[in-house]
C-alpha cells in the first residue's frame, strides 16, 4: 500500500517555494481589470502558475501515473484509461493524484495558485478535489458543453472555482478549452452527459441561450498558464488532432464553511470518492483548508482587490 500524501496538509518538496512575508504573497494577486473579467465573463484566462521545472516535474509524474500498475494506483478516486503500447496514446483522465505523487500534492501550495482563487473567490477556501487530463495525438478526447457545479450539487451552498493548467500549450488543434463567456449567469441547467454529442447541451437550451451557445470562444493558453472558471460556466473540449499530447491538471476548490448535501445519490460516481453526511462540513483530511489570507497577508489583504470589493 502506497503511503497517501493527503495525510499532509503542507508542501512536502521545494517544488513551489512558500513566500517569507505578506508582501512576497501579495506579489502574486490579479489586477483588479483580471477580476471584473471574472465577475462580467465567468472567467480569467493566460495567468503564469508553473516554471520550466515545475512543468517537467508534473509531466514526468503523470507519466507514472498513466500506467494503471503504478504504485499508489489504489487511492484515485477516479481512474480512465484507455491504455496502449506507448505513453503518448493514453487517453487519460483521474481525480486524486494530490494523494499519489508529492508534484501533484504540492501544486495546492503554488502561491501563484493561492493568492488569486482567493481573490476570485472572496474567501478563505479547501480543496475539493483534483483532475488530471491527458489526451494523445491524434485521438477524439471530446469533453462535452457541461457547467461543473451539475455534478457537485451533493455540496452547498455553491461557493466553488476550477482552476484548469495547462501542462503542453493548449491550442485549437489539439483540442484546448471552450468557454461561453457570461453562461455563468444562466443559472443551472439540466446535465447532458461529458462523453460523446458535443453539443448535446442546446437541447435544454433557450432560443437565448442558443445565441450565447454560437459565441464560444478557444481558450488558447501557454504551457504553465492557467484559466479560473466560475461553477456554472458552460465549458467544453474538442478532440486532439495534433501531432503532440494535450496534458492538463485541474484544481477544484471550495470556500471554507461549505457542506455536504450528500443523501446517497447525489455523488460524483465512484465508491473510493469521500463522501461526508448531509449537513457536515466539508473538511478533514481529504478537505484541507489551502488558503486563509489574514495569515499569509496580515493587514494586507484589506488592500487586495477581490470579487466581493469591486
Amino acid at each position: 500500500m502506497a503511503e497517501d500524501l493527503a495525510a499532509q496538509h503542507g508542501p512536502i518538496t521545494d517544488l513551489f517555494p512558500q513566500p517569507a512575508s505578506p508582501e512576497e504573497w501579495a506579489a502574486h494577486q490579479l489586477s483588479p481589470d483580471q477580476i471584473a473579467h471574472f465577475v462580467e465573463h465567468g472567467y480569467v484566462a493566460g495567468i503564469q502558475l508553473l516554471d520550466d521545472a515545475q512543468i517537467e516535474a508534473l509531466r514526468g509524474a503523470l507519466a507514472e501515473m498513466t500506467d494503471p500498475e503504478h504504485n499508489g494506483h489504489e487511492l484515485f478516486y477516479e481512474y480512465h484509461s484507455n491504455e496502449s503500447d506507448h505513453p503518448d496514446t493514453v487517453l487519460f483522465h483521474a481525480l486524486g493524484a494530490w494523494r499519489v505523487r508529492p508534484a501533484f500534492h504540492d501544486i495546492l501550495w503554488n502561491p501563484r495558485f493561492l493568492v488569486p482563487a482567493w481573490q476570485l473567490l472572496g474567501q478563505s477556501f479547501r480543496l475539493f478535489h483534483d483532475q488530471l487530463f491527458s489526451k494523445p495525438a491524434k485521438h477524439g478526447g471530446v469533453v462535452a458543453w457541461h457547467q461543473d457545479f451539475s455534478y457537485w450539487t451533493w455540496t452547498q451552498p455553491m461557493a466553488h472555482l476550477t482552476c484548469w493548467i495547462g501542462l503542453d500549450d493548449a491550442t485549437e488543434e489539439n483540442g484546448c478549452l471552450h468557454y461561453i463567456p457570461g453562461s455563468h449567469r444562466w443559472g443551472l441547467l439540466v446535465k447532458t452527459g461529458l462523453a460523446g454529442d458535443m453539443d448535446s447541451v442546446r437541447e435544454v437550451l433557450t432560443p437565448a441561450q442558443v445565441s450565447d451557445f454560437e459565441k464560444q470562444r478557444p481558450i488558447v493558453l501557454k504551457k504553465g498558464e492557467c484559466t479560473f472558471h466560475h461553477p456554472l460556466m458552460m465549458h467544453g473540449s474538442y478532440e486532439n488532432q495534433s501531432d503532440h499530447p494535450r496534458r492538463a491538471t485541474v484544481i477544484n476548490v471550495l470556500g471554507d464553511g461549505v457542506t455536504s448535501n450528500w443523501e446517497g445519490a447525489h455523488s460524483p460516481g465512484t465508491e473510493n470518492f469521500p463522501m461526508l453526511p448531509k449537513g457536515e462540513q466539508m473538511a478533514g483530511q481529504f478537505y484541507p483548508v489551502l488558503f486563509e489570507a489574514e495569515k499569509a497577508l496580515g493587514e494586507l489583504a484589506e488592500t487586495i482587490p477581490t470579487v466581493k470589493s469591486l
